[in-house]
Protein backbone atom coordinates (compact mmCIF):
# COMPACT_ATOMS: atom_id res chain seq x y z
CA UNK A 1 0.00 0.00 0.00
CA UNK A 2 1.16 3.46 -0.86
CA UNK A 3 0.28 6.67 0.88
CA UNK A 4 -0.28 9.79 -1.18
CA UNK A 5 0.23 13.39 -0.05
CA UNK A 6 -3.34 13.86 1.15
CA UNK A 7 -3.12 10.92 3.54
CA UNK A 8 -5.58 8.76 1.61
CA UNK A 9 -4.45 5.17 1.34
CA UNK A 10 -4.37 3.68 -2.10
CA UNK A 11 -3.94 0.12 -3.22
CA UNK A 12 -2.92 -1.00 -6.71
CA UNK A 13 -4.62 -4.17 -7.92
CA UNK A 14 -3.57 -6.21 -10.92
CA UNK A 15 -5.94 -5.57 -13.82
CA UNK A 16 -6.97 -9.24 -13.87
CA UNK A 17 -8.50 -8.81 -10.39
CA UNK A 18 -10.48 -5.76 -11.51
CA UNK A 19 -11.93 -7.27 -14.71
CA UNK A 20 -14.94 -8.98 -13.07
CA UNK A 21 -15.90 -5.71 -11.36
CA UNK A 22 -15.49 -3.79 -14.61
CA UNK A 23 -17.64 -6.31 -16.50
CA UNK A 24 -20.31 -6.24 -13.79
CA UNK A 25 -20.40 -2.43 -13.83
CA UNK A 26 -20.82 -2.37 -17.61
CA UNK A 27 -23.60 -4.97 -17.50
CA UNK A 28 -25.49 -3.18 -14.72
CA UNK A 29 -25.10 0.29 -16.30
CA UNK A 30 -28.08 -0.18 -18.57
CA UNK A 31 -26.26 1.05 -21.68
CA UNK A 32 -27.03 -2.12 -23.61
CA UNK A 33 -23.47 -3.39 -24.06
CA UNK A 34 -22.21 -6.86 -23.21
CA UNK A 35 -18.54 -7.05 -22.25
CA UNK A 36 -16.32 -9.94 -23.35
CA UNK A 37 -13.17 -10.60 -21.36
CA UNK A 38 -10.19 -12.82 -22.06
CA UNK A 39 -8.64 -12.29 -18.63
CA UNK A 40 -6.47 -9.35 -19.69
CA UNK A 41 -8.77 -7.13 -21.74
CA UNK A 42 -12.45 -6.21 -21.70
CA UNK A 43 -13.84 -5.95 -25.22
CA UNK A 44 -17.03 -4.10 -26.06
CA UNK A 45 -18.77 -4.51 -29.39
CA UNK A 46 -20.59 -1.28 -30.10
CA UNK A 47 -23.15 -1.78 -32.85
CA UNK A 48 -24.14 1.08 -35.14
CA UNK A 49 -27.05 3.08 -33.81
CA UNK A 50 -30.40 2.04 -35.22
CA UNK A 51 -33.39 4.36 -35.33
CA UNK A 52 -34.92 2.44 -32.44
CA UNK A 53 -31.74 2.70 -30.34
CA UNK A 54 -31.51 6.42 -31.08
CA UNK A 55 -35.06 6.88 -29.78
CA UNK A 56 -34.17 4.92 -26.63
CA UNK A 57 -31.15 7.17 -26.09
CA UNK A 58 -33.29 10.29 -26.58
CA UNK A 59 -35.70 8.97 -23.91
CA UNK A 60 -32.73 8.42 -21.61
CA UNK A 61 -31.49 11.97 -22.26
CA UNK A 62 -34.96 13.37 -21.47
CA UNK A 63 -35.16 11.30 -18.28
CA UNK A 64 -31.75 12.48 -17.09
CA UNK A 65 -32.62 16.08 -17.95
CA UNK A 66 -35.84 15.82 -15.96
CA UNK A 67 -33.93 14.37 -12.97
CA UNK A 68 -31.59 17.38 -13.06
CA UNK A 69 -34.52 19.80 -13.22
CA UNK A 70 -36.19 18.08 -10.24
CA UNK A 71 -32.92 18.36 -8.30
CA UNK A 72 -32.73 22.10 -9.12
CA UNK A 73 -36.33 22.61 -8.01
CA UNK A 74 -35.67 20.73 -4.76
CA UNK A 75 -32.77 23.08 -4.04
CA UNK A 76 -35.08 26.05 -4.72
CA UNK A 77 -37.70 24.61 -2.36
CA UNK A 78 -35.12 24.14 0.41
CA UNK A 79 -33.83 27.70 -0.06
CA UNK A 80 -37.38 29.11 0.04
CA UNK A 81 -38.01 27.22 3.29
CA UNK A 82 -34.83 28.74 4.70
CA UNK A 83 -36.00 32.23 3.66
CA UNK A 84 -39.36 31.66 5.37
CA UNK A 85 -37.63 30.46 8.53
CA UNK A 86 -35.39 33.54 8.54
CA UNK A 87 -38.47 35.76 8.18
CA UNK A 88 -40.25 33.89 10.97
CA UNK A 89 -37.18 34.33 13.20
CA UNK A 90 -37.22 38.02 12.22
CA UNK A 91 -33.71 37.78 10.78
CA UNK A 92 -35.01 39.27 7.52
CA UNK A 93 -38.02 41.38 6.62
CA UNK A 94 -40.91 40.20 4.49
CA UNK A 95 -39.76 42.48 1.66
CA UNK A 96 -36.27 40.97 1.85
CA UNK A 97 -37.74 37.47 1.78
CA UNK A 98 -39.75 38.26 -1.37
CA UNK A 99 -36.70 39.86 -2.99
CA UNK A 100 -34.63 36.75 -2.23
CA UNK A 101 -37.38 34.47 -3.56
CA UNK A 102 -37.58 36.47 -6.81
CA UNK A 103 -33.81 36.35 -7.22
CA UNK A 104 -33.79 32.63 -6.49
CA UNK A 105 -36.53 32.07 -9.08
CA UNK A 106 -34.46 33.89 -11.72
CA UNK A 107 -31.43 31.72 -10.89
CA UNK A 108 -33.59 28.58 -10.96
CA UNK A 109 -35.08 29.54 -14.34
CA UNK A 110 -31.57 30.13 -15.70
CA UNK A 111 -30.36 26.68 -14.62
CA UNK A 112 -33.53 24.98 -15.91
CA UNK A 113 -32.97 26.69 -19.28
CA UNK A 114 -29.36 25.48 -19.32
CA UNK A 115 -30.46 21.89 -18.63
CA UNK A 116 -33.08 22.15 -21.39
CA UNK A 117 -30.50 23.54 -23.84
CA UNK A 118 -27.97 20.79 -23.09
CA UNK A 119 -30.63 18.06 -23.31
CA UNK A 120 -31.98 19.48 -26.57
CA UNK A 121 -28.48 19.65 -28.05
CA UNK A 122 -27.76 16.08 -27.00
CA UNK A 123 -31.07 14.88 -28.49
CA UNK A 124 -30.17 16.50 -31.84
CA UNK A 125 -26.70 14.96 -31.67
CA UNK A 126 -28.10 11.48 -31.01
CA UNK A 127 -30.69 11.75 -33.77
CA UNK A 128 -28.18 12.99 -36.36
CA UNK A 129 -27.40 10.18 -38.78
Amino acid sequence: RDRDVTGVQTCALPISQMLPAIEKAILSSGIGLTPASDGNVVRLTIPPLTGERRKELVKQVKKIGEEYKVAIRNIRRDANETFKKLKKDKAISEDEMFRLQEELQKITDNFITQVDDVASGKEKEVMAV
